[in-house]
């Protein structure tokens, strides 16, 4: 090493903020690229000799003239870096050479380009410095403190507004559920991120800092406005360059405090509308989607400068990934970087919630895809989401792991995840998991509404039957008394009687008998309406069907109260025995067979298990829930919704009913009980069971 390769002359070298340790930092930024580089003390001292050309020089004077104490290898290890990241002159074919390397291996080809930003395309439109420069006197009122104590103000009282008409700003959301409101909140939202970037590109141009491109990025093919402030890192002060990552979402939170006050105080109409949609928007998008420190949005940007942590993501899932492999499998690998325990702890800790989250967003980004597009398409967008976003980084966390595997050796460490791993193959491969649990609806083995057969009143002899009675079968429980049918009776009775007269005389009159057989006819006809009436009068005094206890289905029934047609009066419960329906998925009901032990848990707590059998299971789905009691729409656990022309309550997946009955002797119900029945189902791994719904899914949405 006896010469030394040249920087390149743009490079630019600045202070930064002192780290953890309280030593001095210093920014390197590459301006080809807009890269900054962190640099710590011996790195900036070797630098700061680097026109002596010649190593052992520059170790000597820094040794010399500093209480640092460095060695060739510090200078082998800055040079890699700055050869890594080509912040050498090259001077050289071989440099030529690795430069046209690093382009080609940086170079992607179509299809692999569409892959990595078929979800996040970045399109520059403008160069904003000149319009920053001549307009930012403008802007200036927005960075006093009296400004911001008025922000403050118009949140307190408008908040207060808006607390007292809670109910009525809520309901407005539904006059945005049509096209037309989606425009409008889509109109809404663009002002606000309008205002959004403005805010970070006067801010950060306030500091001193190029603001190289404003333009638009397309995030799951919707367009999301974006700010290049990446000179942000090169601010010396942490207060400054908070304001710089905060700007945006204070600029949002002050048009929501004035937007809401306007709200409240504007009569109705377009301004009002206005109002509202701004109100709403940008509160929901500052506080749901940019205060987020784990995708690389405002949030994470204000947590990292508030931590001093640059690259906050990849320090962290450094230290997560570390720590995860020395607690599997302690492979005594010194950790990536020195910091103090609370901090390791934290950023391990945000490694995970991180992953987590990222995990799920992922996830539903892959079923947006899925659905944005007709289903071939879609599902092979799906495969490669979900397969390059969430399969390929724990494929290669695994690869290297595998790769590592003759430094395994038995201790601690690695007993500890055997075990656990033997724990977790048994608990998802070995079929240990039994029985199906499932709603169900259970109440008396006989039952039996008693109605009004037709409007009436109560008659007060005899009278009407009491709530708790014990009845016997053909009992009278109650004479309902109905003036219509004692009219149209008496009627009926009356053209009989005529007939009848007709019939007899038929023989005498030459009139009747001109009508031959059709007065016999009619006479037949009107002592059947007779016969026909009076049946509906018996109908009308109410007996038990069968032996049992009453119970009164409204209030307390009075003599004289008058009942329209089909009244619920009473029901007569059985003496003893029990039945039930259970409500099973797709995925369990082939588990079942007839005669299959059966254990309700009513929602009772007070009530003891009934134990039953399973009598039999319908051989089709159910189309419609006739127990309302366990539809989603009613509070239940079966997914369910009501069809708006039959008013029937329709479940959104598979659903089989299965009869349940012979349950213990001497055990009732008084009524209809919802709860949850236990069915002794053969055996299955939780693995058969995931891998039996997956194929149901790949079957059902493999119809294209």
């Amino acid at each position: 090493m006896a010469r030394l390769p040249q920087l390149r002359q743009e490079l630019t070298l600045s202070a930064g903020n002192p780290s953890q340790e309280g030593a001095p930092t210093w920014m390197l930024h590459d301006p080809a690229a807009n890269r900054f580089f962190q640099l710590g003390w011996p790195a900036f001292e070797l630098l700061s000799r680097w026109p002596l050309d010649d190593a052992a020089a520059i170790v000597a004077s820094v040794n010399r003239d500093t209480t640092l104490s460095v060695s060739l290898a510090d200078v082998e290890a800055l040079l890699r870096m700055l050869s890594q990241q080509n912040l050498l002159v090259s001077q050289t074919s071989a440099d030529t050479a690795r430069l046209n390397a690093h382009a080609e291996a940086g170079r992607l080809g179509q299809a692999m380009w569409l892959l990595k930003h078929y979800l996040m395309i970045r399109i520059p439109l403008w160069h904003p410095m000149a319009f920053l420069r001549r307009t930012a006197r403008f802007a200036s009122f927005a960075y006093l403190p009296a400004f911001w104590a008025v922000v403050a103000s118009c949140a307190v009282v408008s908040l207060f507004l808006v607390s007292r008409r809670w109910d009525e700003f809520v309901h407005t959301f539904h006059g945005y559920a049509d096209l037309q409101g989606v425009i409008a909140v889509g109109v809404a939202l663009g002002c606000a991120k309008v205002l959004h970037e403005f805010a970070h590109a006067f801010t950060a141009q306030r500091y001193g800092c190029r603001v190289p491109t404003m333009g638009v990025a397309f995030l799951v093919m919707l367009p999301v406005l974006y700010t290049d402030t990446t000179e942000a890192w090169k601010v010396p002060s942490r207060a400054q360059r908070l304001r710089i990552g905060a700007a945006g979402m204070l600029s949002e939170i002050a048009l929501a405090a004035f937007a809401t006050l306007a709200w409240s105080l504007l009569p109705d109409g377009p301004l009002k509308a206005g109002a509202f949609l701004l109100a709403t928007t940008t509160w929901i998008g500052t506080l749901a989607i940019n205060a987020s420190p784990f995708m690389r949005f405002d949030g994470y940007f204000l947590l990292s400068d508030w931590l001093d942590t640059p690259n906050l993501h990849d320090r962290a899932f450094a230290l997560g990934r570390w720590w995860l492999r020395e607690q599997l499998f302690g492979f005594g690998d010194p950790q990536p970087e020195p910091c103090a325990p609370s901090r390791r702890r934290f950023l391990i800790g945000f490694s995970f919630a991180t992953w987590l989250y990222r995990l799920v967003v992922f996830f539903s980004i892959a079923l947006v895809v899925y659905h944005a597009f007709f289903k071939v398409l879609g599902l092979a967008l799906f495969c490669v989401e979900f397969g390059w976003f969430i399969v390929r980084p724990m494929v290669r966390e695994v690869s290297v792991c595998w790769k590592r595997r003759v430094e395994l050796h038995w201790r601690k460490e690695t007993k500890r995840t055997a075990w656990l791993g033997a724990l977790l193959f048994g608990l998802v491969f070995l079929p240990w998991h039994a029985g199906v649990n499932a709603p169900a609806v259970f109440g008396p083995q006989q039952a039996q509404g008693l109605y009004a057969v037709a409007a009436g009143y109560l008659a007060a002899t005899p009278p009407p039957a009491h709530d708790g009675q014990q009845v016997h079968a053909g009992d009278v429980l109650g004479v309902l008394v109905s003036p219509e049918l004692d009219y149209r009776l008496k009627g009926a009775q009356a053209d009989e009687t005529l007939l009848r007269w007709q019939v007899e005389q038929q023989a005498f009159d030459d009139r009747l008998r001109e009508q031959g057989v059709a007065l016999t006819k009619r006479w037949d006809a009107a002592r059947q309406t007779v016969a026909g009436l009076q049946a509906e009068i018996a109908q009308l005094t109410i007996r038990a069907p069968f032996s049992g206890t009453l119970q009164i289905a409204g209030d307390t029934l009075a003599p004289g109260t008058w009942l329209p047609r089909g009244e619920h009066l009473f029901d007569v419960i059985g003496p003893s025995g029990v039945k039930g329906d259970a409500f099973v998925d797709e995925n369990d009901v082939t588990r079942i067979t007839a005669g299959d032990r059966a254990t309700f848990v009513a929602s009772l707590s007070e009530m003891r298990p009934v134990d039953c059998k399973v009598v039999a299971i319908d051989k089709v789905n159910v189309s419609t829930l006739d127990e309302p009691s366990v539809a989603s729409t009613y509070g239940g656990p079966i997914p369910a919704e009501q069809d708006a022309k039959t008013h029937q309550i329709v479940p959104l997946q598979a659903t089989w009913r299965v009869r349940i009955g012979d349950c213990e002797a001497g055990r009732t119900l008084g009524r209809e009980l919802g709860g949850a029945v236990t069915l002794g189902a053969g055996r299955e791994s939780y693995a058969g069971r995931w891998t039996r719904a997956l194929v149901a899914i790949v079957q059902r949405e493999a119809g294209f």
